[in-house]
């Protein structure tokens, strides 16, 4: 008798029959849930949140402020990412308890709702504010015209992301890098440039909670600080896309999906399943795996990302708070709202604060933050107009999840040069203003859907608490309250 096979009248395992019904979309299969890592760890998803979340609010918008309100306007950032630390990790539950997409959860509520963070997505990530931006400071550094840098830096992303084997292994090695480069190097050059008191106005700034000077409540300054607000961490969608992240990396049942390969290796890429997993949630041992997941997770919100990019806005404020010092005249070009010429001000004051090379170094830093930013944000884009497409367009799975990444990431990068060669010629501040508002726009959107998504979608047992639900609901009072504030008091929404 051949004992290898079963006998034919055995059931299949009880794991394969069970499933959990969320929304009308397909039901999830009950799956293990993986052994959770360590709590402590260095590596990991967060890091794609710290490159996009450490841009122009941090280095420049934050600074702005604090020169022209004093460090306690910086009550408002404290409140910002201390917001954006629980939307992080309440992006993660859904993610790691199904290994989809917020974008699946979404659509699981109600398709439309998806389908609007879609557009938004097409209608302001395919700028390349962020790179020009960076261009434009490194042109100042190395005399090379920014326009030139900038279309050579978005086709060496494309071949870059299409060469990788797994694209995911590829950008956080290089995320980390660049971001480990910034925190040491932003801090060095604070020590060097600042005092002990600017150390301290920056942090007591913080809990001044209220401050707001009448000049800040003006059609001038408001729409402005309602932009910072909304660029106080990682802006607009770039919380939806760590979902995406996680599932990459592999947390919590995200271990169950295959990873996104770059174009050159799409034919050894496996099936993307059309839906995502859950894990019993009556099953103890499962839930003490769940509990070890939320812990690593909440390790990754408090420390590596609400404390990382607390410590690069510290010492961006402090840079800023010397150099007023040294050129007073950087208050006036300031309060003129002329971007560029503000950054050129800062580095020159930077410069009379310690050496010329000071100076380069704050540059280089900016072109540093613009690099991290293009890298992350069009990684981010095609991911998520990948994956909504290939699960909610029909016939599109007939491609694979890669083939699916490269048009999109491809297509923003053409879309990027077109618009650097023939487009607007105000540069990236115009961009930056709409990108502000949008992404506030997006953030109160956000906050809603994933207050649907996580009390309707998934089990009972492993639903937010709930002072989480009025934390996240409170953000959409914050966001969307002040953005049409702005609207009706002042008739703006953007400074």
């Amino acid at each position: 008798m051949d004992t290898s096979k079963p006998p034919a009248t055995s059931a299949p395992p009880v794991e394969d029959e069970r499933v959990w019904k969320a929304g009308r979309l397909e039901p999830m299969p009950i799956r293990k849930l993986p052994d959770a890592p360590p709590s402590v760890h260095i590596l990991g998803p967060t890091v794609f949140l710290v490159a996009l979340g450490v841009g122009m609010g941090e280095s420049y918008m934050w600074p702005r402020l604090v020169l022209l309100f004093g460090p306690e306007i910086r009550w408002l950032f404290l409140i910002g990412v201390t917001l954006q630390a629980v939307v992080m990790l309440e992006m993660a539950r859904y993610a790691m308890a199904t290994g989809e997409s917020i974008f699946s959860g979404a659509a699981r509520v109600f398709k439309p709702l998806m389908w609007f963070f879609f557009i938004v997505a097409m209608a302001v990530y395919i700028w390349p504010g962020h790179l020009s931006a960076g261009a434009a400071a490194l042109e100042q550094i190395s005399g090379i015209p920014w326009m030139v840098t900038a279309v050579a830096g978005l086709i060496l992303v494309g071949v870059i992301f299409s060469f990788a084997k797994v694209i995911y292994n590829l950008l956080e090695n290089v995320l980390s890098l660049l971001i480990g480069a910034l925190v040491i190097g932003t801090a060095v050059v604070a020590a060097m440039v600042g005092s002990w008191n600017d150390v301290v106005t920056t942090i007591t700034g913080m809990f001044a909670f209220g401050y707001l000077p009448a000049e800040a409540m003006t059609a001038a300054w408001f729409p402005v600080i309602v932009g910072a607000c909304a660029f106080a961490g990682p802006s607009g969608m770039q919380q939806m896309w760590y979902t995406l992240h996680l599932r990459a990396s592999g947390a919590g049942m995200g271990a169950h999906i295959p990873k996104v390969h770059g174009l050159r290796h799409a034919g050894e890429e496996e099936a993307m399943p059309s839906r995502g997993f859950m894990f019993d949630t009556e099953d103890p041992a499962e839930m003490a795996k769940w509990k070890g997941w939320r812990r690593w997770v909440t390790f990754d919100a408090l420390l590596l990302f609400w404390g990382i990019t607390m410590l690069v806005t510290v010492s961006f404020t402090v840079i800023a708070q010397a150099a007023v010092r040294q050129n007073p005249g950087v208050r006036d070009v300031i309060q003129n709202e002329e971007r560029e010429v503000a950054l050129t001000a800062m580095a020159d004051a930077v410069s009379s604060a310690g050496s010329s090379v000071l100076g380069v170094i704050f540059l280089g830093f900016i072109a540093l933050i613009g690099l991290n930013a293009t890298l992350g944000l069009f990684d981010s884009f095609s991911r998520g107009q990948a994956d909504m497409t290939y699960n909610f367009v029909k016939g599109a799975k007939k491609l694979r999840m890669s083939h699916l990444y490269a048009g999109f990431l491809w297509g923003v990068i053409i879309f990027g040069i077109l618009i650097l060669l023939f487009g607007p010629a105000d540069g990236p501040a115009g961009i930056l203003d709409t990108l502000a508002f949008l992404s506030t726009f997006a953030m109160g959107a956000y906050c809603v859907t994933l207050l649907l998504v996580n009390n309707r979608m998934l089990p009972k047992p492993i639903r937010p608490r709930w002072w989480s639900n009025v934390i996240i609901g409170c953000g959409a009072v914050f966001y969307l309250g002040m953005l049409f504030y702005s609207l009706f008091a002042f008739g703006v929404v953007v400074g």
